[in-house]
């Protein structure tokens, strides 16, 4: 089962955007590559390096952060998160993306629609195998009238989380936090929603595979520090 650790600090109105939905402030994640990892975020997405050693390196994703930290080479971690991008732009971050790498083919095609979220996604594979997603969601409100670059990405919108009981520790995170189930689904003992269309953590067991592939959910060690209301969290599941 994943273990949950938790520190909590109350922030100022000086220090944080006023929200009252779950925000995705920084991930970090497992790589046996950091090199790769760096290749890849920098040369083809154009991320901008904010951190880096031999064992680690911390991207900026608009108002988040995420992180890669060097695993034994023995490891090969996979994940799946999601990137959030202005609404009327999931066109252009389609061509954008598929100038630069092979996106992944759904039913839909490209661009895969989720009705009962409001929302549509385009998917691709980072060096790592990671399942990375670029996502919209037309209840933000947030559409741009800019050019459509790495500078668009508002922020890490969703964490994949792999779990033996995914609705014990989605319920364990609503008691230390207070995020409830997401308003729009699922709610199910091997696959859960938890957050809003700020941030959502979607918490799977390992007999499921991550859409829109046939890559079984695998539990790998993920920390997540999060902002609720006025309150920040640091999580860390699986260590």
């Amino acid at each position: 089962m994943g273990v949950i650790e938790h520190k909590f600090e109350i922030i100022t109105e000086d220090s944080f955007k006023k929200s009252d939905g779950m925000k995705i402030l920084e991930l970090s994640l497992l790589t046996n590559d950091i090199k790769s990892t760096v290749e890849f975020y920098t040369s083809i997405l154009n991320f901008e390096v904010l951190e880096m050693s031999e064992v680690k390196v911390v991207f900026r994703v608009g108002e988040s952060k995420l992180r890669f930290e060097l695993s034994a080479q023995s490891i090969k971690p996979k994940y799946h998160f999601a990137f959030n991008i202005p609404y009327n732009q999931i066109d252009e971050a389609r061509k954008w993306l598929s100038d630069r790498i092979k996106l992944i083919e759904t039913e839909d095609g490209q661009v895969t629609h989720f009705e009962n979220w409001n929302a549509k996604a385009v998917y691709f594979y980072d060096n790592n195998e990671n399942i990375v997603e670029f996502i919209v969601r037309k209840d933000l409100n947030n559409d741009s009238n800019t050019i459509f670059s790495t500078t668009s990405l508002i922020s890490i919108n969703e964490v994949g989380l792999v779990v033996d009981s995914p609705l014990q520790i989605a319920e364990k995170i609503l008691q230390k936090t207070g995020i409830d189930f997401f308003e729009k689904g699922p709610k199910r003992e091997d696959f859960a929603a938890l957050g809003n269309d700020e941030g959502l953590f979607v918490i799977s067991n390992d007999k499921r595979n991550w859409y829109p592939t046939q890559d079984r959910a695998e539990i790998f060690p993920v920390s997540v520090k999060i902002q609720h209301k006025h309150l920040v969290f640091d999580l860390d599941f699986n260590y």
